[in-house]
């Protein structure tokens, strides 16, 4: 490898030219590539269909036509439309603690075999050093709260 080839980020995926508030990306793309997915499986089974007796046809064109519409359909399934994002989480976190919170961060997760989106919030009270601390799970398709923990901070000492 020579000077001149190095590795680099695209300029869209530098961080260091970034300008502005960060949009996550919806969910609901994932529909696309299940819709492909059951497209690809559909000529798989018309394959089968129409060249039964091909040498190059056999029972594995009918397998990956059904493992293909098994996960079309999962994907198509777990493509949910977040109508809540990272602010709205932290605002829903922050009624969901009986402190009033300082510092605070958002994590886009994903739960279940159907991969809901959700925000786990982390939030620390408002004192210096915070004494209480808490994890919030807010739902980001329906905003309601899944899970919360609240706790002592032991990470003052």
């Amino acid at each position: 490898m020579t000077d001149d080839q190095r590795d680099q980020l695209p300029d869209d995926l530098n961080p260091s030219g970034f300008v502005g508030a960060y949009l996550f990306p919806d969910n609901s793309r994932r529909r696309w590539p299940g819709v492909m997915y059951l497209v690809i499986a559909a000529v798989c089974v018309l394959v089968v269909a129409v060249a039964e007796d091909s040498a190059v046809v056999n029972r594995g064109w009918l397998v990956a036509a059904v493992l293909l519409a098994a996960v079309g359909v999962l994907s198509i399934t777990s493509g949910w439309r977040m109508t809540v994002d990272e602010k709205q989480a932290l605002v829903a976190a922050q009624g969901a603690v009986e402190f009033g919170v300082g510092h605070a961060s958002a994590q886009q997760v994903w739960r279940g075999l159907r991969s809901r989106p959700t925000w786990r919030v982390l939030c620390y009270s408002a004192e210096e050093p915070p004494l209480q601390r808490g994890l919030v799970l807010v739902d980001a398709v329906d905003g309601r709260i899944v899970e919360r923990l609240v706790e002592e901070n032991d990470e003052t000492e």
